[in-house]
């Protein structure tokens, strides 16, 4: 369903109680239900999801050279330089399924959780392993800030759920993960045709525990027919006062007709006899 612009309804990949296939939910959505379980159920039930964010063109590009640069030496099998920088003994992790794994949109990396008849992925930027084998998930951010970089709870519980899909997929995996924080440096004298970035490691003591319960929740409330609450959320309270400020224009735009204008307008309607009477 279109509205004249861009935006779409969902058709498709929208959850049904009475299915006895799995449903794919990925990462993002898991976090969407855990900031506001009404716009989650807009979206998995109806296909009402929020407006797309715009592209970030400078992230992805980041993004995109810092998984060139940790090739590399995933490649030679060598330690990165700034690994080197922060004594992390690990080396970007060499596995055939990597490029799945990296493949946010379509594929990621998948679980099926039984309770829930859900199969849950997440696509990651990037592993790297230890000597004991042991994986370490990783995440590249970039901004500018001048301020000291603070975790968001949404990036803590993203790297969290990874470390849990990795887990049930057979992995060791580490408690610790990486942010690999790209900062632009906004004090420089002139652009001069480039950007210069400081890059810092940050290490988040993962805590899984909160995701089987929570896609618990999440099951119920697809199951359920009544409207959940709104949570931290600013879009639901856009929606709710523009719905209320069209339908109050529209109403004081459509004044009851008068009764002459309505005996006009039947007078003028033809009739299957021809008559009147």
């Amino acid at each position: 369903m279109g509205f004249g612009g861009k935006y779409k309804v969902k058709e498709y990949g929208l959850f049904d109680p009475a299915s006895k296939e799995p449903h794919r939910i990925s990462r993002s959505k898991i976090d969407l239900f855990v900031e506001c379980p009404r716009c989650f159920w807009l979206d998995q039930r109806h296909g009402v999801k929020r407006p797309d964010m715009p592209a970030f063109s400078l992230n992805n590009a980041v993004d995109e050279l810092l998984k060139r640069e940790f090739d590399t030496h995933r490649v030679n099998g060598s330690k990165h330089p700034l690994l080197k920088r922060y004594g992390v003994d690990a080396v970007p992790f060499a596995h055939s399924d990597l490029p799945k794994w990296r493949d946010a949109l379509r594929r990621g990396i998948e679980y099926h959780h039984e309770p829930t008849n859900f199969s849950v992925r997440g696509g990651i930027d990037d592993i790297w392993v230890t000597p004991d084998k042991e994986l370490i998930v990783v995440d590249y951010k970039a901004t500018s800030k001048r301020k000291e970089i603070e975790l968001y709870d949404s990036y803590k519980r993203q790297v969290e759920v990874y470390q849990w899909l990795f887990r049930n997929n057979g992995f060791t995996v580490s408690d610790t993960a990486y942010f690999v924080y790209v900062n632009g440096n906004a004090d420089a004298p002139a652009f001069d045709g480039k950007l210069e970035f400081d890059v810092q490691l940050i290490a988040h003591e993962g805590n899984d525990g909160w995701i089987d319960g929570t896609l618990k929740k999440i099951k119920a409330t697809l199951m359920s027919t009544e409207i959940p609450p709104v949570g931290e959320c600013d879009y639901c309270p856009y929606r709710e006062a523009a719905g209320k400020t069209l339908l109050g224009v529209k109403k004081k735009a459509s004044p009851a007709k008068s009764k002459s204008a309505k005996v006009k307008e039947h007078a003028a309607e033809p009739t299957k006899t021809g008559s009147l009477f």
